[in-house]
């Protein structure tokens, strides 16, 4: 059985869902990034327990088909932008679609009724938390941050990320305090 699960968005979140899982008494055979499959159908009070255990903790069973969608191409953009999970040279439309056997047009028009906002500024909306990240860890200059994250120039990546945050990258780098967000409230 596979359990869809909302706000599942990095590997320590994968750790603690396996540990809800375990309080649960389900046995989990594979895990990814806002699915879990599990070995066999667990009991309305094994649900009930993980769903009290797994909402504690800022997840959330994902029942209906909609919903499920949704946290799908969330969960593919996350893992494109932070994970490095793409091709070098990719559509974003293409992807999606071929990843979750869906029509884009499909994809793009739940996703915008649902959460008010297009795929593609969400796109862009983590493209550009990991671009803060990045530039905290000051470990890469900006001309590599860019390329790394597939933008055609810095004057592209620098005027997306003004146009989102209201300051230049040099001008984010030299705050005392970045203004990062979890990536589950972006």
């Amino acid at each position: 059985m596979k359990l869809y699960i909302k706000n599942m968005v990095c590997n320590r979140c994968k750790l603690a869902v396996q540990s809800e899982m375990e309080k649960a008494g389900l046995e989990v055979i594979h895990m990814e990034l806002g699915e879990v499959d599990l070995l066999k159908e667990p009991t309305t009070r094994q649900l009930e327990q993980l769903e009290t255990g797994l909402n504690s903790l800022g997840f959330e069973l994902i029942s209906d088909q909609k919903s499920r969608v949704i946290e799908q191409i969330k969960t593919q953009i996350i893992s494109m932008v932070h994970y490095a999970d793409k091709p070098e040279h990719f559509k974003l439309s293409v992807l999606l679609a071929d990843r979750l056997h869906h029509d884009y047009s499909y994809l793009s028009n739940l996703f915008s009724a649902v959460e008010g906002i297009t795929i593609e500024k969400y796109h862009i909306a983590q493209k550009i938390e990991r671009v803060k990240e990045l530039l905290v860890y000051n470990e890469l200059s900006l001309s590599e941050i860019a390329y790394q994250m597939s933008y055609s120039s810095v004057a592209h990546l620098s005027s997306q990320f003004k146009q989102v945050t209201g300051l230049t990258p040099s001008a984010f780098k030299s705050l005392q305090k970045q203004q990062r967000k979890p990536l589950d409230m972006v």
